[in-house]
């Protein structure tokens, strides 16, 4: 099954790709770098080498990228904090809708009179949680918020967007406006790796979000083992 990933973090952390093929596809965004084996391919979504902050990535190269190689399906895999106490570090979500307050969406439409509507396809959610079943239980229909980074939240920040949505993180909304204007189906994964700044008497800080998500490496290595079984 021809299926796109898009991840973060994860793939620089993973063995998993070593053996994929390197190669770089050209866009008017930009050159974007790749790996590709058989009917798949995956883009770190930071950049390779000298990985890009959140607000620094070019989103628009990534996912032309993968329009322009023949994608309609792409799985996004995003690192995210927790807004909601019973939403552990370690939990996996999949996320139908977003929000995107702080900064204006990434935008293919920077001369026409005209947006996408926003929206999380979705249409490849039920065959991996299926297919991902009793191993990995995976919550759905949780809402997405959205900050520019690349520091994370104050306390009173989160005070106030936790009661926007479950999750919260830097990327996805962008990858998901984008994904809508070519109109390519995105399909939300987000593991949790780490409360929210001040949920449940919790602090955050760069150090303590790496140590965080090496705790969850090894789920997300057998997370992509599975799916790429189930999307094979």
């Amino acid at each position: 099954m021809k299926v796109a990933f898009i991840s973060g973090t994860s793939i620089v952390n993973s063995n998993l790709f070593a053996a994929w093929e390197k190669r770089t596809a050209a866009t008017p965004h930009g050159p974007v770098a790749y790996r590709a084996r058989g009917e798949h391919v995956i883009i770190n979504r930071h950049g390779d080498g000298f990985p890009l902050p959140p607000h620094a990535i070019n989103y628009r190269a990534n996912i032309r990228a993968l329009a322009d190689l023949g994608f309609k399906d792409i799985v996004s895999l995003n690192s995210v904090g927790s807004l909601k106490p019973e939403l552990p570090p370690g939990t996996i979500v999949s996320c139908s809708d977003y929000v995107g307050l702080q900064q204006g969406p990434a935008t293919f439409h920077d001369t026409e009179l005209k947006g996408g509507a926003p929206a999380i396809a979705n249409n490849l959610i039920p065959k991996l949680l299926a297919g991902l079943a009793p191993e990995f239980n995976i919550q759905g229909g949780k809402v997405y918020v959205q900050m520019r980074g690349p520091r994370f939240e104050t306390k009173a920040e989160i005070a106030i967007v936790r009661h926007w949505g479950d999750v919260i993180g830097m990327t996805a909304a962008h990858e998901a406006d984008l994904c809508g204007e070519l109109a390519l189906n995105y399909n939300s994964l987000a593991i949790i790796d780490n409360y929210a700044n001040g949920l449940a008497g919790t602090e955050i800080d760069f150090t303590k979000f790496k140590d965080l998500v090496k705790d969850n490496q090894a789920k997300v290595n057998q997370l992509f083992t599975r799916m790429l079984e189930i999307l094979g």
